[in-house]
């Protein structure tokens, strides 16, 4: 997993430098930078969405996600570990939960992560991954700036999805074909215009909820595949 790795220390590095210049910016540049992420993410998530055109698998896969993700109630125990790690830091930003939820979204639901774990899982060389760990490395600087120190910890759930998805795809890689990656590109989409609508405060969407929803699209897209 030499390409996660190497994304992980990108973002810890990004991260620093933009807690760095976090303590210098006012309140009034920090709210106007948040709104900026705000609508970045619901214009990449909407390019996003647009990758496939299986309407149904998709309103499927997002409604019973949803039910799934909300009965587990993955937010509420995603907020406690958020709590968990704030009060170990002793830190005092308000938005610890909202900075490691947001970009743990917005660095994990692109198509990127997924082709570049398929590549690395495949045993070629990591090269989609290393140039998403600078873009990554850049993100993080802009997302620690607004949002404060909770983005460097987006890195343990990254870890863990695009680790998973590299060591998933080294046993199972030759499945993934095309139309799996561009329907679970396309919830991942939607799942970002539900974190864009979320970080401009127009509607607090339980998006981590909705996150099984990547899940059930595969098997979905695999069921469609086999009738």
């Amino acid at each position: 997993m030499t390409g996660t790795l190497i994304n992980v220390g990108t973002i810890i590095v990004g991260s620093i430098i933009g807690l760095i210049l976090h303590t210098r910016l006012s309140k009034r540049f920090t709210e106007v930078a948040f709104q900026g992420i705000g609508i970045f993410t619901i214009f990449l998530g909407i390019v996003m969405a647009l990758k496939s055109d299986a309407y149904l698998l998709i309103v499927l896969s997002l409604i019973s996600g949803s039910l799934i993700g909300e009965a587990l109630n993955i937010e509420a125990w995603m907020d406690k570990l958020s709590e968990k790690l704030k009060a170990k830091l002793k830190s005092k930003n308000d938005k610890f939960s909202e900075g490691l939820v947001t970009a743990f979204l917005l660095f994990c639901m692109g198509s990127m992560t997924i082709l570049g774990a398929i590549e690395e899982g495949l045993g070629g060389k990591p090269n989609l991954l290393l140039t998403k760990a600078i873009m990554d490395g850049f993100g993080s600087i802009a997302l620690s700036s607004a949002l404060g120190i909770g983005v460097m910890f987006s890195v343990i759930p990254l870890f863990i999805y695009q680790g998973g998805l590299t060591l998933l795809t080294s046993v199972f890689g030759d499945y993934f074909s095309e139309i799996y990656i561009n329907n679970l590109t396309s919830v991942g989409g939607i799942l970002l215009i539900g974190l864009g609508l979320r970080i401009l405060e127009i509607k607090q969407i339980r998006v981590l909820n909705m996150l099984p929803a990547l899940i059930i699209i595969l098997l979905l897209t695999w069921i469609k595949s086999l009738l």
